[in-house]
């Protein structure tokens, strides 16, 4: 149907409707990062915020505006390792979130199905599965269809399937993504060409968001101790990930934010101060 653009001149438009700050319902959007960062924890802590209907249930601190059900197929792990994921994360929920998560996520394991998007009947039955859901989590993409990824004609026309995916089921396509092996050997996984593959997969969606493991130099100029400000130090590191957007189409842009990396993988916000550093009995101020 065309757009009336008399109303659209003389109206007030429709408030868009946001599943998290920037990623509009009814895209395609991806999350990227290399393997071992943390993006699937992310992901699973991001579905469970979408999910659950009362406080409580937001550990990564997205704060949507509206919940709903959240579709999750998980290619890349076994059915055991889900479990420990579910259980890492349940120890940071009260019961009444647990209850609304369980209600309203359907975590479905399909590591070994051999889905394929591009096949006519297996894009009906993940319609179907999917009708009545509000964002639907793909991890990974490379676990979905069988096109070639340098390929930009084959990505257009996976990312356009999951469009039409989203505009049958009015749900937000959100799909896991590799960084090549380039931006991470050169530690830019944090920009907007980091996937892995044809530039189309991230030219085509709406939204792209990383994890991002923290950098020696980050580690030297920033301190989770905002009393005395000691740097994080190499050592530890590993116990810290930086998420962002590199790409979103319909709001501004918002900061970066840190995450801890908990007992059994799972992420949580932490605030991190500028380190202070005594070198000739100067402060150093190194992040510049």
């Amino acid at each position: 149907m065309a757009i009336d653009l008399r109303a659209a001149f003389e109206n007030e438009p429709p408030v868009l409707d946001f599943i998290w700050p920037g990623f509009l319902a009814g895209t395609v959007g991806a999350l990227v990062a290399p393997g071992a960062t943390g993006k699937s924890f992310w992901a699973l802590e991001a579905a469970m915020s979408i999910a659950c209907s009362v406080a409580g249930g937001d550990l990564v601190g997205l704060t949507p505006a509206h919940t709903g059900r959240v579709v999750y197929l998980a290619g890349e792990d076994p059915p055991p390792a889900l479990m420990c994921r579910i259980h890492a994360i349940g120890k940071h929920l009260n019961q009444q979130a647990r209850e609304a998560i369980t209600e309203n996520l359907t975590l479905e394991p399909i590591m070994g199905q051999r889905m394929n998007v591009m096949d006519n009947r297996h894009l009906a039955r993940v319609i179907e599965f999917c009708g009545d859901a509000r964002l639907i989590v793909l991890d990974t993409l490379s676990r979905i269809h069988c096109l070639d990824e340098n390929s930009n004609g084959d990505m257009a026309r996976l990312v356009g399937t999951l469009e039409h995916v989203a505009a049958s089921t009015g749900a937000s396509i959100l799909y896991l993504h590799h960084v090549s092996k380039g931006s991470a050997r050169e530690f830019q996984t944090d920009q907007q060409q980091a996937a892995r593959g044809a530039s189309a997969l991230i030219d085509n969606a709406r939204w792209c968001g990383f994890v991002a493991k923290m950098t020696e130099k980050e580690a030297e100029c920033l301190s989770d101790h905002p009393y005395d400000r000691q740097p994080i130090g190499n050592d530890r590191r590993g116990h810290f990930v930086r998420f962002g957007v590199s790409k979103q189409n319909y709001d501004a842009t918002p900061l970066d934010r840190w995450y801890s990396r908990q007992g059994g993988g799972v992420l949580l916000p932490v605030e991190l101060v500028e380190a202070r550093q005594e070198s000739n009995k100067k402060v150093w101020r190194g992040c510049a």
